[in-house]
């Protein structure tokens, strides 16, 4: 097993329910997203349309090239190296591990992403009307499930290591860089607004699911939650 972070003073008397609440709520919203848009069989809503034509018409160059630059960052090598950094700051004592532990991490975020993308199968806006490469299917949005997962990494990981006046500015960078990751990906032209959001309610879904599990583990390592036979007694 994977040798897990020294926990905060009071962090094993969290309840290990509480994540479960924002992961409740997103779950929710999540499943009146993914159903609206499974009922229009492929058609885009209408803020979609409005929010997409307006991207469209508004795309200077200089633009053009700054969300290219952004959403590069967002998928792939990049999103998997700042994974890995995120886990080896979370685990200081085997960076090794948490560098693999971060890795999988996000991996468990991308499996239900892919299989719900290819359930639902909702296209993307008009190829024509891209500014970048795209390919797969529309919602939840690939980048942006990916950089928001790894901001929430990189976030846990900053919280753990870094001490002063850098603590707030880092604890704040990662999830500006996911929020910027997920507007390029419509700024180009490649996603619907809504795609999006869902990428961002599914990672928020992921997280809560996440915080819980660590809880528990946490808690059971420290000796603060009962044994089996402790909770039928």
């Amino acid at each position: 097993m994977l040798p897990l972070p020294a926990a905060a003073p009071g962090a094993t008397g969290k309840p290990w329910w509480w994540p479960a609440i924002p992961a409740l709520v997103c779950s929710m919203l999540l499943a009146a997203l993914v159903a609206s848009a499974g009922a229009a069989h492929g058609t885009p809503f209408a803020v979609d349309e409005a929010l997409h034509r307006w991207t469209v018409e508004h795309r200077p160059r200089w633009a053009v090239a700054v969300a290219v630059t952004v959403t590069v960052t967002g998928s792939g090598v990049p999103a998997y190296l700042l994974a890995m950094l995120a886990g080896a700051m979370a685990v200081r004592t085997r960076r090794w591990r948490g560098a693999a532990a971060g890795a999988l991490a996000l991996v468990s975020v991308q499996l239900p992403r892919i299989a719900l993308a290819s359930w639902l199968a909702r296209p993307r806006p008009p190829a024509g009307e891209w500014a970048w490469s795209a390919d797969g299917y529309a919602m939840p949005s690939g980048h942006t499930t990916t950089s928001a997962a790894v901001a929430v990494l990189l976030t846990a990981g900053v919280d753990r290591t870094v001490r002063g006046r850098a603590r707030q500015p880092l604890l704040v960078i990662p999830a500006l860089w996911a929020a910027a990751v997920g507007v390029s990906r419509v700024y180009l032209g490649m996603h619907w607004p809504t795609d999006v959001l869902a990428g961002w309610l599914l990672t928020a879904l992921w997280a809560g699911l996440l915080g819980m599990f660590l809880i528990l583990l946490r808690r059971r390592k420290s000796g603060a939650v009962p044994s089996n036979e402790g909770e039928g007694t």
